[in-house]
Parts: C-alpha cells; sequence; structure tokens
C-alpha cells in the first residue's frame, strides 16, 4: 500500500472514529431524554388516576344529594 492510500485510509478511520463518538454521545442523549420522558409519563398517568378519583368521588357526592 503506498502511502497516498495509507494516509487516505488513516483519514477514514479517524472520520469514522468521529462519527462513532458523536453517535454515542447523541445515543445517550437521547436515552436520558427517553427516560425524562418515561418519568414525566408516569407522572402525569398519576395525576390523571389522582383526578379520576376525585371526579368520580364528586359526581358520587352530587348524586347523593340529588337523591336527598
Amino acid at each position: 500500500m503506498d502511502n497516498d492510500n495509507l494516509t487516505k485510509l488513516e483519514q477514514r478511520i479517524d472520520e469514522l472514529i468521529s462519527a462513532c463518538r458523536r453517535l454515542s454521545e447523541e445515543n445517550h442523549t437521547l436515552k436520558a431524554g427517553q427516560r425524562n420522558l418515561s418519568e414525566e409519563h408516569a407522572r402525569l398517568v398519576e395525576k390523571t388516576q389522582v383526578a379520576r378519583t376525585r371526579i368520580e368521588s364528586m359526581i358520587g357526592r352530587l348524586k347523593a344529594l340529588e337523591r336527598a
């Protein structure tokens, strides 16, 4: 392999290493974002359940008042 081809190969390897590092960082960022979204989703599901329970309770009390 002549010197020019070796230099091109080294450059290509360096580019691939850089791309790999960049993709690894991007993957880490995306995973952190996914984790945050999952946590937020869990909080929202819990809040929704609490709200549903409170509303059902209020409806029950209103129906009881109607009957009284």
